[in-house]
């Protein structure tokens, strides 16, 4: 395969190829259909949660989900809206609309297929586990925390870019508190958190969701004041204005036709564009983190392997489809994808499943999500929160972890709930390759060794064995070679052991040439001995290479040293 052939349907033709039966096919309908009802409501709360309407988080999941499965690179990731995207889309839709969001998530895609293209599907090994798990924590705690109005019912708490006036707003908005949606809010967390324990025969969402519009029902029937879904969102069909989400299938749109912030169909043009950039760029980078993440939980689970870049591909391509029909970013789920595994789950046919069954809800049952209480979506995020947060790992990790990787961890989630997840992910990376690098100079070293000992040789005390250890690159090499060049005048002969030094820069090339230049205007002949072969090459390339009587080239030290006691034999002077 050339390097730009598109690795297109891999998944597919993968599960296929090892054998596809109608046994599989009903495995994996029924894991369709197990994940689709799971994955509805979870849809329209994670819209809501980013500042759209909740048919805009349905749309993705069935656009982007089945775009992903057909054209992805795992069998079992299942793609729709996800938690760890609010953090990012919601300054976004509040900046920009949902114009400006369904455009991030277009230029998002485009990247996705290119970093797939340029096969970058190994990404998340450069990742670093204390950024990963301090960023989703930190946006564990903002969703948590953006889902307290509609749980309690708060009146008067708008929209805040920090993360500190959204708290402030909450503080002064707490009198305002409704009973009625917090007792249903109270009652659908509990089945959420109980259910599991019960049994996992029934998806605990739909038992919680059932169980928390009855009460609003009865609530409201009482009149006591419960917020829904219909009487905070609305459409317009022929004229007329109807509550909650349209029964429709998403439609075709032009994603810059639709509102900007002021209301007004967006002005395509590069400052918009350019504006728009650091956001795609965030999003793209989150989206192969999570797909790339998701797919290797899958693996893990079913005991397979899945194309990295081919998953790449299927998400930009969904991700570039996905806002012509209304759709929001689309990523892999993990606990979606870990479900649809535990139900049976055999191929990307069961992603497709789930796809079609959230179009059926819309165009059949579309009225009745009217009445599905603002409090209960609430609650199901708030679990959604919990769990994304992993707070008893992160907490495990604070104890027992190294003292340096919990302090980036730390960094990370401060940095997410305060600021932004890209501001976080950008430090983050950032000391933690300055921790890497510390780490690799500390493993590098030059120590001064005996010969005698060391090369089993008997040697004049003219002769300096120096053994060079670890990779010589800018932060280790002045460590490694600061002695190189400091010996006694009497010395003559320096073996310099390079066996274990596996790869230099040009830092550690420059400061090598220095102190061999010195070490040469000293009149001391220089053994570079076992150098990697390529090392050799930067040597030569530099200028340093085999000169009779100055610098020499062996295999071993060993050598070296037997080559040193042969001049020495043959300088002595003949006895009479």
């Amino acid at each position: 395969m050339s390097n730009l052939s598109l690795p297109l349907f891999a998944a597919l033709r993968d599960s296929f190829r090892q054998g596809y039966s109608l046994s599989s096919l009903r495995s994996d309908v029924l894991a369709g259909i197990t994940v689709g009802i799971i994955a509805i409501p979870l849809a329209m709360a994670l819209a809501i949660a980013v500042g759209v309407a909740p048919q805009h988080g349905l749309y993705t999941g069935i656009v982007g989900g089945l775009i992903i499965a057909l054209f992805g690179g795992s069998r079992f990731n299942i793609s729709g809206p996800t938690a760890a995207f609010v953090v990012i889309l919601l300054p976004i839709t509040q900046a920009y609309g949902l114009g400006g969001l369904l455009l991030v998530t277009l230029m998002a895609g485009a990247i996705l297929v290119v970093l797939g293209v340029a096969r970058m599907g190994n990404l998340i090994q450069f990742v670093p586990y204390p950024v990963v798990m301090g960023f989703t924590a930190g946006i564990g705690i903002v969703i948590a925390t953006l889902q307290i109005k509609d749980f309690f019912g708060l009146q008067n708490v708008g929209p805040h870019t920090h993360y500190l006036d959204q708290l402030q707003a909450l503080g002064q908005a707490l009198p305002s508190i409704s009973p009625g949606d917090t007792l249903v809010g109270a009652v659908t967390l509990t089945v959420l958190i109980l259910w599991p324990r019960l049994t996992r025969r029934i998806p605990g969402h739909l038992v919680a969701l059932l169980l928390g519009s009855l009460l609003g029902l009865l609530l409201m029937s009482l009149d006591v004041s419960v917020a829904t879904l219909g009487s905070r969102f609305s459409y317009e069909l022929d004229g007329v204005t109807h509550a909650g989400i349209p029964p429709l299938a998403p439609q075709w749109v032009l994603p810059w036709k639709l509102p900007g912030a002021d209301g007004q169909p967006l002005l395509i043009n590069f400052e918009l564009l350019r504006q728009l950039l650091p956001s795609a760029l965030a999003v793209a980078m989150l989206g192969a983190i999570e797909s790339l993440l998701c797919a290797l939980v899958a693996d893990g689970m079913a005991g397979t392997r899945h194309d990295p870049n081919a998953e790449l591909i299927g998400q930009g391509l969904g991700n570039m489809v996905v806002p012509f029909f209304g759709g929001i970013t689309a990523t892999a789920a993990i606990a979606r994808t870990a479900t649809s595994v535990r139900s049976g789950a055999r191929s990307p046919i069961a992603a497709v499943v789930h796809a079609l069954v959230i179009l059926l809800a819309v165009v059949l049952l579309a009225r009745l999500f009217a009445w599905l209480p603002m409090a209960s979506l609430a609650a199901m995020l708030l679990m959604v929160a919990w769990n994304m947060s992993e707070a008893k790992r992160v907490i495990h990790l604070l104890r027992v972890g190294p003292r340096q990787d919990v302090l980036v961890l730390l960094i990370c989630l401060l940095l997410t709930v305060l600021f932004d997840m890209v501001l976080a992910v950008g430090v983050g990376l950032l000391l933690a390759s300055a921790l890497f690098i510390k780490r690799m100079a500390d493993l590098s070293e030059g120590a001064r060794a005996r010969p005698d000992r060391e090369l089993q040789v008997e040697l004049p005390d003219a002769v300096v064995l120096y053994r060079i250890q670890g990779p010589l690159f800018f932060a280790a090499a002045d460590k490694a070679l600061r002695a190189l060049s400091q010996f006694e005048e009497q010395i003559r002969y320096l073996i310099i052991d390079m066996r274990a030094v596996p790869s230099m820069d040009m830092s550690a090339l420059v400061l090598f040439e220095q102190a061999l230049g010195d070490i040469r205007r000293r009149g001391v002949q220089v053994y570079l001995s076992g150098v990697k072969p390529r090392i050799r090459l930067k040597l030569k390339r530099a200028g340093i290479h085999a000169r009779r009587g100055e610098i020499g080239f062996t295999a071993s030290p060993e050598l070296a040293a037997r080559l040193i006691r042969a001049q020495q034999e043959d300088a002595a002077p003949v006895q009479a």
